[in-house]
């Protein structure tokens, strides 16, 4: 599935103005991915949301900013020298989906040729997946997001951790999932970086 020295220009400049499912009719920005290409720890999302659509960039709305506190604050209190910046951060879907749904199995079959190629041009020394549908798409399994996080699973070889996607964090009523995803932040960290 990945060509031999597949590159993020190279999937970028193949993906084109993609019309492969039905994702794109509702499209403003197809949302590659941000980062840097480099890094050893690479952040899976669900998809695109109306800000994430507006500017071409994942994870630049209210989730996409407590994404970044995650990053920035848990590195800084661990004394591990890593920001935003230094991680890569994409999508399972390229393309927002209508009213911020969950991605349909095929839509996520799809896309999911591009995610694959991005993972495997970057080759991090770690994955996290970031809510149920990541975890899904990358793991193959039907588990939620509390079954599965906390413990280190693989993909491709990679170690993968999950935790809760951002947006499920911002609720109120979230408080325990809160510490736990920071705990599930702490491990990556420093699974990567120490």
């Amino acid at each position: 599935m990945a060509p031999e020295n597949d590159s993020l220009p190279r999937i970028l400049e193949e993906i084109g103005d993609c019309t492969r499912c039905k994702l794109h009719k509702g499209r403003t920005k197809l949302v590659f991915g941000s980062g840097n290409p480099q890094t050893k720890l690479v952040f899976v999302g669900e998809g695109p949301g109306a800000d994430e659509d507006a500017q071409g960039l994942p994870f630049v709305g209210r989730a996409g900013q407590l994404l970044t506190q995650m990053i920035d604050g848990t590195a800084s209190k661990e004394g591990i020298p890593i920001q935003r910046p230094d991680v890569y951060i994409c999508n399972v879907v390229k393309c927002r989906p209508p009213e911020n749904r969950a991605p349909e199995p095929d839509e996520m079959q799809t896309c999911g040729q591009f995610l694959f190629r991005q993972l495997m041009a970057i080759q991090p020394r770690a994955i996290c997946a970031l809510g149920s549908t990541a975890a899904k798409a990358l793991l193959g399994t039907k588990e939620g997001v509390t079954k599965l996080r906390g413990k280190w699973h693989k993909w491709n070889g990679i170690p993968l951790i999950v935790t809760y996607h951002p947006s499920y964090l911002l609720r109120a009523y979230n408080v325990a999932a809160k510490r736990e995803a920071w705990e599930d932040l702490k491990k990556v960290l420093h699974y990567v970086y120490d």
